[in-house]
């Protein structure tokens, strides 16, 4: 049986076959990718460049304790940072990187970090706006794209296209990506069987997911730290050791994305490409992820959780992706189409620098940062599974087919096919929560010159008051 389910799932399947068709429609045309740069743009304008002008804000507020609230169960801005990057921080940042340097060439990593700089105002406008219209719910705040679309601009329609959108991507098909890159990383360190792996993940994530939010939340907090951490150090220890290669490393970066040199001649449109693609699966700014977890978070002002999901945007791109990247150019093993790519292309790499140690050591790091990814979607599909039923037999179905059904798929399926299949609905899911944000941006506008009025005034810790919106009273009230 389950040799007949990786025949239809493998890259020359039929399932591949036409999941790729559709990605050239939504990718190839780079429809989403001028959409994408263009709200990005839009909102680093209006909001005055605020992640940039408010990147030492940023740094305070994630080591300022967040005030507690009356809620026995409340999660603390921390936590609710800590959950939305370890969705971040996964298998985007090895084995999506990988994949963008084999396909785009070095120039990829350029647009990551054109993407990421651009969306990080774009990911402050979705989670400022998931603070203000978040609900409360029995152990903490619930929120999302969902619900300020839902509140804010009052279609139900939407709303629930959505959440449907978001349930099929993080909750379902997200985390057959992540597994496929554990089975991988495991199978080429240590031989492990694919099948084995999948059940252990299946069982790992279903104890996890059945604990609820405070469990995940604790969890991500713990995990996450660590192994960014942990990660960061050894691209440093890389990047000594390789220190008279940093400057030509980046400026075959610069040409590889501008087309300069013969090689690169004809990889500017694939650099582009393929570089926002994995960038915006790697930080997720725009897509509308991370507002289910910026909305969780107990805080006296929006602004503030905007900050902080913004600075997630840096730390999961231009600090983790680009140590993958720096790992991979160093080496010089950065092939291409149809050679190694994707997670085995990040562990022969780091195993040309530190010897058979750093396979092992990949291997570990991607089952830490994929399994925490794991958890995250899982949650961000929970969140939106309650918006649009609160029938806990669909919730625990939901569990079963995200923690078991779909991790144990990825483990089995080809690279290809779990990309395409993510993709496809990443692409839909991300037009559908832009449209939403550009129409509820003037929102996010007002919260900050208010925030930045009262830090004007010597206000330590701003607080937000209904009063401000007051043709919204009945739409936010989760605040007092």
């Amino acid at each position: 049986m389950f040799d007949q389910i990786t025949e239809f799932l493998s890259k020359e399947g039929w399932l591949n076959t036409h999941l790729e068709s559709v990605n050239h429609f939504l990718w190839e045309w780079h429809s989403l990718v001028i959409v994408l740069v263009l709200c990005g743009l839009y909102f680093t304008i209006r909001t005055k460049f605020v992640q940039f002008r408010m990147f030492p804000e940023m740094c305070k507020l994630l080591v300022e304790s967040s005030p507690k609230g009356k809620e026995k169960h409340h999660v603390s801005s921390f936590q609710a940072f800590a959950l939305s990057v370890a969705t971040r921080v996964g298998t985007g940042n090895l084995a999506g990187v990988a994949g963008a340097i084999a396909v785009g060439g070095p120039g990829a990593v350029f647009w990551m970090w054109l993407i990421a700089l651009i969306g990080a105002a774009t990911a402050f406008v979705e989670s400022t706006l998931a603070q203000l219209f978040k609900r409360r719910s029995e152990k903490s705040f619930i929120g999302g794209p969902a619900y300020y679309i839902l509140h804010g601009l009052h279609s139900r329609w939407m709303a629930a296209l959505f959440a449907v959108l978001l349930i099929l991507t993080f909750g379902l098909s997200y985390n057959s990506i992540q597994s496929n890159t554990i089975a991988d990383a495991l199978h080429k360190a240590f031989g492990f069987n694919h099948v084995a792996i999948g059940l252990a993940l299946s069982a790992f994530t279903m104890v996890i997911v059945f604990g609820g939010i405070q469990r995940i939340v604790k969890f991500s907090s713990v995990i996450v730290p660590v192994m960014a951490i942990g990660y960061l150090i050894l691209a440093i220890v890389v990047l000594v050791m390789n220190y008279e290669k940093i400057p030509d490393m980046f400026c075959l970066i610069i040409k590889s994305a501008f087309g300069i040199g013969p090689a690169a001649g004809g990889l500017v449109g694939a650099a582009m490409s393929t570089g926002i693609k994995r960038g915006l699966f790697s930080n997720e700014a725009g897509e509308g992820s991370a507002p289910n977890a910026a909305a969780t978070a107990s805080v006296t002002h929006p602004v503030k959780q905007g900050l902080i999901q913004s600075l997630g945007v840096f730390t999961d791109t231009l600090l983790v992706c680009s140590c993958t990247a720096f790992i991979i150019l160093m080496s010089g093993f950065y092939g291409g189409v149809g050679e190694v790519e994707g997670i085995p292309l990040t562990q022969t790499a780091l195993e040309s620098h530190i010897g058979p140690a750093g396979m092992v050591f990949i291997a570990i790091a991607v089952l830490f940062f994929a399994f925490s990814s794991i958890i995250g979607n899982y949650y961000y599909g929970e969140a939106n599974i309650m918006f649009l039923t609160r029938k806990k037999w669909v919730l625990q179905v939901f569990r079963f087919l995200s923690g078991g059904v779909m991790v144990m798929m990825g483990a089995l399926a080809s690279l290809d096919v779990v990309w395409s299949l993510g993709e496809v609905f990443m692409a839909i899911l991300t037009l559908c929560n832009l449209v939403a944000i550009v129409l509820l941006g003037k929102y996010a506008f007002k919260l900050l010159t208010d925030y930045r009025t009262q830090k004007k005034r010597g206000i330590r810790s701003p607080i937000f008051k209904k009063s401000l919106f007051p043709k919204l009273n009945d739409d936010i009230d989760a605040w007092e």
